[in-house]
């Protein structure tokens, strides 16, 4: 039987205070940890934000984002040496460099990235250094070291290893100078590639993908804003079109009945500009119906 273990891991190192930190509660407020019959295995707690970059990275937060990447990945390996499937609620998309962390230090993992962007910016063509633009990047060792090199474990994900899943923003990486993640061994999945497949197509394809690299299993990134931006208008930074919550709910269906994820962690919704909170509830709806057995 799957046990899930909610973290709040509400950080905005990786962005800015615009709300996103709220994602935690709204959720479980909507009723993600009662749909999901899950625990609550605590709250890490976030360094304190400062807006200036770090003139040596051009980052904002290096230090205090490689802090909380260290504390993140304790809180995540607590949860899976108990047997249970962290469910790693943010915050931004930087919460994934912690969970990767942790996953490294046992072995060779996989990694489904759920992402309107490929977040595969370098800290020189990222106009604000929010590493939430970065973290597919840090990830895959591109970047400072202060991040990619924790525990001296770089890469903490192999170029190999990883499947980008419903990405759209092609055009907004080259109008920023962003390494092309297509000319890497990453497995890049546009939304016209997932269109032209059929959602279930597609990603059966990726677990295939995976399952081919002899892995020990595979870690999900979420982030809100794969979903369709007429569904998904809450978040910082908006594209048009999307997955529909259907296909998203298939996708994490067929991930989870792969037998081969074993956590996953969602970020950049952001509940101030969801007023009545039909957005959570729409979206936490979805989260139940697509990881639950």
């Amino acid at each position: 039987m799957l046990r899930f273990a909610i973290i709040d891991a509400p950080s905005i190192l990786g962005l800015k205070p615009t709300g996103v930190e709220q994602l935690p509660e709204a959720l479980k407020a909507a009723g993600l940890q009662a749909g999901l019959n899950a625990e609550y295995a605590g709250l890490v707690t976030s360094p304190p934000y400062n807006s200036e970059r770090d003139p040596e990275t051009l980052l904002l937060n290096p230090t205090e984002l490689r802090t909380y990447a260290q504390q993140l990945a304790e809180a995540v390996t607590r949860v899976l040496q108990q047997g249970k499937f962290p469910v790693v609620l943010g915050g931004d998309c930087s919460n994934l460099i912690g969970c990767a962390l942790a996953l490294r230090r046992v072995g060779r993992f996989g990694l489904v990235f759920l992402d309107g962007h490929a977040d595969f910016d370098q800290p020189d063509a990222e106009p604000n250094g929010e590493v939430a633009s970065m973290d597919l990047a840090i990830v895959s060792g591109r970047g400072p070291d202060m991040l990619t090199d924790i525990d001296g474990l770089k890469p903490l994900m192999r170029e190999e290893d990883i499947v980008l899943f419903g990405y759209r923003d092609a055009d907004q990486q080259r109008e920023y100078g962003s390494q092309d993640v297509r000319a890497t061994a990453i497995h890049a999945f546009d939304l016209e590639r997932v269109r032209s497949m059929g959602i279930a197509a597609a990603i059966n394809q990726a677990v295939e993908i995976l399952r081919k690299n002899h892995l020990k299993k595979f870690w999900i990134h979420l982030d809100a804003d794969v979903l369709d931006d007429a569904i998904m208008p809450a978040v910082d930074y908006r594209l048009v079109g999307g997955l529909s919550l259907d296909e998203l709910s298939t996708a994490l269906k067929v991930l989870m009945t792969s037998s081969q994820a074993v956590g996953i962690n969602i970020g950049i919704f952001n509940p101030r500009l969801d007023t009545d909170g039909s957005i959570a509830r729409r979206l936490t709806a979805t989260l139940i119906a697509g990881l639950s057995p």
